[in-house]
């Protein structure tokens, strides 16, 4: 009981940088879930997806009640990354029987999902002033480009996430950048990438599910930390200036890829 107790405060944080940053779901609570608690990572990405879907609930309701999603763009992404977790689903149900095999091919995925993710990271400025010079010198051409690449990313999110609960939103987050430099500001970026990681992580989370792969003693005790953390959040993301947002959205971008290259 005492170790359910400490899933706890690991909810609280990572459910605080998600209503903050959009960022710290899977990037962060997959990996403590595998490496601090010993899950098995098939176990902990479904356990991880469920959370990551009932704590950005939370925050989708805070954020869209003040109107800061931008549901042109989640339409965008969900249209590539959906049916790219429905076919992965499809992939592991046909891979059901071979329980190590999963746990292979998740632990393996997770891995380098980590290492792109955490590359992504380190060039999110680099990638929002390539975006900004892209926005300048094809102004008009702009909005059927993005759409293209916006669909395209949503795909390789869906994988990711549905393969390893990781994704949604750091990569998420870093793609916005490069790609709506100028029609996303700090607050609307954190709210438009949560508002579409939750149907995400919820039909990833409930496929995993049926395959057996969900703690709900632990989905329990990480949602007593998260919810508060999350809403608390939430509103601060939207109340404080969108300079210390955007500070808090580098500090969490930096400290996470760090964290992933040494892990």
């Amino acid at each position: 009981m005492l170790e359910h107790v400490l899933y706890i405060p690991a909810g609280l944080v990572v459910g605080a940088l998600v209503g903050l940053t959009g960022v710290g779901g899977g990037a962060l609570m997959t990996p403590i879930l595998v490496m601090l608690f010993g899950q098995s990572p098939a176990v902990a990405v479904g356990t991880d997806l469920v959370f990551a879907a009932t704590t950005k609930l939370a925050a989708t309701a805070s954020f869209g009640y003040s109107r800061k999603v931008d549901w042109r763009i989640v339409g965008r992404l969900a249209a590539g990354s959906l049916p790219a977790a429905a076919a992965v689903l499809a992939f592991l149900l046909w891979r059901r029987g071979s329980s190590d095999t999963t746990d292979h091919l998740v632990a393996r995925s997770l891995s380098v999902t980590l290492i792109v993710t955490a590359i992504g990271l380190f060039a999110s400025t680099s990638l929002r002033r390539w975006g900004l010079k892209a926005t300048a010198a094809w102004l008009k051409a702009v909005d059927r480009w993005t759409l293209c690449i916006t669909i395209a990313m949503g795909v390789l999110i869906g994988v990711a996430v549905t393969l390893t609960s990781v994704g949604a939103g750091a990569l998420g987050v870093v793609g916005l950048l490069y790609l709506y430099p100028l029609r996303l500001t700090a607050d609307r970026l954190v709210a438009t990438d949560i508002a579409h990681a939750l149907p995400l992580a919820l039909l990833a989370g409930l496929g995993h599910a049926t395959l057996g792969h969900l703690d709900l003693t632990v989905l329990a005790f990480l949602l007593l930390g998260s919810i508060p953390g999350v809403l608390i959040a939430s509103r601060l993301a939207i109340r404080l200036p969108q300079a210390t947002v955007r500070r808090a959205i580098a500090i969490v971008l930096g400290g996470t890829g760090v964290r992933l290259l040494l892990a």
